[in-house]
């Protein structure tokens, strides 16, 4: 079925359906956030559900559950996010139990790219009778779950780098200072990024500096684990990462094999650690610092599928030259510095020609703050 051929009120019930998958933005990973909505052939709405949980049921499921007269589902049409899957996992298949309804048609935003659905969900629904058009909204679904996409295809984490910045350009004063160059709606924004993302991770500059706890606090979510580059494995163990309620979310990077194998316990997993309740990831060294990008090759071993980085110019500026950055938030606040620490320094550009340019950027007014999204 052709974009053109969806009427208003199958893009009505897919944008319902996509505005609650989002509902469970950091709960559900490292699956996908999906959406359903049961509508009945007179075109009122019997049902909605989205995948609220990792390991738990899926959004169909949930949707079809809530039904309590299944005769309503008789020719019904049923609106998803993502095509359903067709593989036993930690749930059974949800094509199967669809298939097994007296629903007359499925509307899906979006096929599942993982290689255990790719289209097999779709071909047994319409092996059953059922009429399947795929693709409204499609564009949407893809949006709402970059992060998931975005790992299925390149086996790393999706990596939005967030800078606050003076309108000068500066993130930090020259005593180093930082806080607050953004105002309490970025700040609030800011946290509402933590909740949805697996992690959030900062260098050790920024951890001694400001001593951040990285957790979810201005808004309701999820916590997320916590990431540091500790290169020389030589940060403090008073910090809060390593001494609050959420030190089990911590991860330390380090390339010191020496001190790594001391502090290592080799009756706990190899990435235990016994200085502290988190976990320490071993990486190699390139010119004196931790390779960042076997790190995010292991951070993907670990189902992480999307960081926030909260990092100062060092970290920042070293993720974006070896091209491990997909997406920039850009606070730019309404204030002069003239002096101090620049958001970044040495990009490795000399020529205006190598210039980067973001893609589908867009402005929007947080508060007092100018925000600059753009993918890279």
């Amino acid at each position: 079925m052709s974009s053109q051929s969806y009427s208003e009120s199958d893009r009505k019930w897919m944008k319902l359906a996509l505005e609650i998958a989002e509902r469970g933005a950091g709960y559900v990973s490292p699956n996908p956030k999906v959406g359903c909505v049961i509508v009945s052939g007179e075109g009122k709405k019997i049902s909605q559900g989205y995948h609220e949980r990792y390991g738990q049921a899926h959004a169909e499921v949930n949707a079809v559950q809530k039904v309590k007269d299944k005769a309503l589902l008789k020719g019904a049409t049923v609106y998803i996010t993502l095509e359903p899957c067709a593989h036993h996992g930690q749930t059974p298949p949800c094509c199967e139990m669809l298939g097994e309804l007296p629903i007359r048609r499925v509307v899906v935003a979006m096929k599942d790219p993982t290689q255990k659905v790719n289209g097999k969900g779709i071909k047994y629904l319409r092996n059953r009778g059922i009429t399947v058009d795929v693709g409204l909204m499609k564009e949407e679904a893809e949006q709402l779950n970059e992060f998931f996409l975005h790992y299925q295809r390149y086996d790393r984490p999706f990596v939005t780098l967030k800078i606050a910045q003076t309108a000068d350009g500066y993130i930090a004063a020259p005593d180093g200072d930082s806080q607050w160059i953004s105002g309490q709606a970025a700040r609030e924004q800011v946290h509402r990024w933590r909740s949805h993302y697996d992690a959030v991770m900062v260098g050790r500059n920024t951890a001694l500096l400001d001593n951040p706890r990285l957790t979810v606090r201005h808004v309701e979510g999820r916590q997320p684990r916590r990431i540091v580059i500790d290169g020389p494995l030589e940060l403090p163990k008073d910090l809060n990462l390593f001494t609050d309620q959420y030190e089990e979310n911590t991860i330390v990077i380090t390339h010191n094999r020496k001190k790594y194998e001391e502090k290592a316990d080799p009756m706990l997993n190899m990435l235990q650690s016994n200085y502290f309740r988190g976990q320490t990831l071993l990486v190699p060294e390139v010119e004196g610092h931790s390779d960042l990008e076997s790190a995010m090759q292991g951070l993907a071993e670990l189902d992480i599928t999307s960081i926030l980085v909260e990092a100062g110019q060092s970290l920042a500026t070293a993720l974006i030259r070896q091209r491990l950055v997909d997406k920039l938030e850009l606070f730019i606040s309404p204030k002069l510095l003239g002096g101090g620490t620049r958001s970044l320094l040495g990009l490795g550009i000399n020529r205006m020609k190598e210039i980067i340019e973001l893609r589908e950027e867009t402005w929007q007014r947080v508060g007092d703050d100018l925000l600059l999204t753009g993918y890279l």
